[in-house]
């Protein structure tokens, strides 16, 4: 086995306890702020539906809006987690989780997630083939930020595009969060395809402007998981930038 410069953080990004603690809280903080009784009903969001008569509302063709999107932002949180252990199955539940997501984001009113969303499960496609053919971690380079910059461009342009084409909610500050998160998850998507060591640092960016948008949506499950997406990023970011692969700790 190699030397691992800093064995306290690569413990941290593989232990098996932190996934835990990741998806306990998503789940707690849900459940404390009653999101579970969030449904889509009659074309709107409704609060506050108490879970006996969840299935009543369902029978009437309500969406149970938060009992899914706490489901996806638990499975959201475990893709990121195991992308950071460098372990090709976080690219494939990342891949499953963006159909969802898609969906749910589209409901609170991000009506360009018809044609972003799209784009990022291409992107994780393109990463589960670049990782299953071995790929490793590497320095930054010139195209590192070529891929940052038109991916930044390009991601703002499609979410003032799709508010364009399909309307939904079109306030200036929701626009630009969305806009920003998307443009830097665009670019970080890529980076992380292809491995770069710094591909974190853009996560930690995203992390910070998620948190903006979804306290303004209201979608509190999401809210719980960027506060630890957060630290996660932190220290993955050192993990990857100090530590290297984890290939290279078997000799």
């Amino acid at each position: 086995m190699s030397h691992i410069k800093n064995p306290v953080i690569r413990s941290l990004v593989q232990s098996p306890f932190l996934d835990l603690i990741g998806a306990a809280l998503v789940l707690g903080v849900c459940i404390s702020r009653s999101f579970h009784e969030t449904i889509f009903f009659e074309s709107k969001i409704q609060y506050g539906i108490p879970i006996s008569e969840l299935l009543q509302y369902m029978k009437q063709g309500a969406f149970p809006l938060g009992i899914l999107s706490t489901i996806g932002a638990i499975f959201s949180m475990l893709a990121t987690r195991f992308t950071g252990k460098q372990k090709n199955a976080g690219n494939i539940i990342g891949a499953i989780t963006t159909i969802s997501s898609g969906a749910l984001d589209y409901m609170f009113g991000n009506a360009s997630a018809i044609i972003t969303y799209p784009l990022t499960f291409f992107v994780f496609t393109f990463a589960i083939k670049r990782w299953a053919g071995g790929e490793k971690i590497k320095k930054i380079d010139v195209f590192y930020f070529l891929i940052l910059f038109g991916s930044f461009v390009l991601g703002m342009g499609l979410v003032y595009l799709g508010a364009y084409l399909f309307g939904g909610r079109t306030e200036g500050y929701f626009l630009l969060a969305v806009a920003l998160s998307f443009g830097i998850s665009l670019g970080a998507n890529i980076c992380n395809a292809l491995k770069y060591e710094e591909t974190w640092l853009s996560w930690i960016a995203y992390n910070l402007i998620q948190l903006l948008k979804n306290s303004i949506t209201g979608n509190l499950a999401n809210v719980a998981k960027y506060v630890f997406y957060l630290f996660n990023a932190v220290i993955t970011q050192i993990d990857w930038k100090v530590n290297g692969d984890v290939s290279k700790q078997i000799a």
